[in-house]
């Protein structure tokens, strides 16, 4: 008996070891863990402890809660959850995830899809008129009494795999554009490299499209758009240096291609 006080005494002064190193947030928790099952107990004395669907979402949130602040894994739980497993919680939790992301949503109104026919006809002008867009395909069914928006247009016209105006009537492609003015243009992007010690770091660039020759422009960990234009000035220079026929110069909406980027490359014509 005396072994087993001692025990007893030993694994309380771990416990008060383990929650004096807790947040006081973290103990309102738990606290309030221990409280909801008491809770829980109370209301089924002298009957089968079985939680009913609230009681158990709530308890889930509130372990699953407790188990990502305490950073403490499911079996370390034992101490909190005490008339479930702490598995049996964690299951539960799961199965509420899972309930949501597989719940079927209830039409919530909006705007109603167009009468079939007149889908039909909408596709049907645009067929049979390459050069017309939305704004014309919209004017001409205004004549016949049927006002419709150039997005709901689109819509249609995507939904049958239809495309725009220009490129539906069969202009240039844009790889046909590419192989015929390649020798005239620049690109330019950056690419990302991780270190041994996770830190990123930005390597800016730019390749001639027809030569596939490519130009380190400049390397940093914290890229802003007075570097790149720093970067674009010295690039001028050595492009100056080489025979080139580039006019035109390529980049996407980064906010680091400020207007000062841009009129670097101007200026240079």
């Amino acid at each position: 008996m005396i072994l087993s006080a001692i025990a007893h005494i030993f694994s309380a002064l771990i416990e008060l070891l383990r929650i004096s190193r807790m947040s006081d947030h973290d103990k309102d928790l738990e606290i309030l863990v221990l409280r909801y099952q008491l809770g829980i107990a109370d209301r089924r004395l002298n009957r089968t402890l079985k939680p009913d669907k609230s009681e158990k979402l709530a308890l889930a949130v509130l372990v699953k809660r407790l188990k990502q602040r305490t950073n403490r894994s499911t079996n370390d739980l034992r101490s909190s959850v005490r008339i479930f497993t702490p598995r049996t919680v964690i299951r539960w939790h799961n199965e509420l995830v899972k309930r949501k992301w597989t719940y079927k949503q209830t039409n919530k109104g909006g705007r109603p899809r167009i009468n079939k026919q007149i889908e039909k006809l909408i596709v049907r002008l645009a067929e049979e008129n390459g050069r017309w867009g939305y704004g014309k395909i919209a004017g001409e069914l205004i004549k016949l009494g049927l006002v419709f928006s150039e997005s709901t247009i689109r819509n249609v016209l995507n939904r049958n795999s239809i495309l725009p105006a220009p490129v539906r009537y069969g202009s240039l492609g844009w790889r046909h554009l590419m192989d015929h003015y390649k020798s005239q243009i620049l690109a330019c992007d950056f690419l990302t490299v991780e270190t041994l010690f996770l830190k990123t770091v930005y390597i800016f660039f730019f390749i001639e499209l027809k030569t596939r020759r490519v130009y380190l422009a400049g390397v940093t960990s914290h890229p802003n758009g007075s570097w790149v234009a720093q970067q674009a000035r010295q690039f001028t220079w050595e492009l100056q240096e080489h025979e080139t026929m580039s006019r035109h110069l390529i980049h996407d909406r980064d906010s680091k291609f400020t207007k000062v980027f841009d009129h670097v490359f101007r200026c240079r014509g």
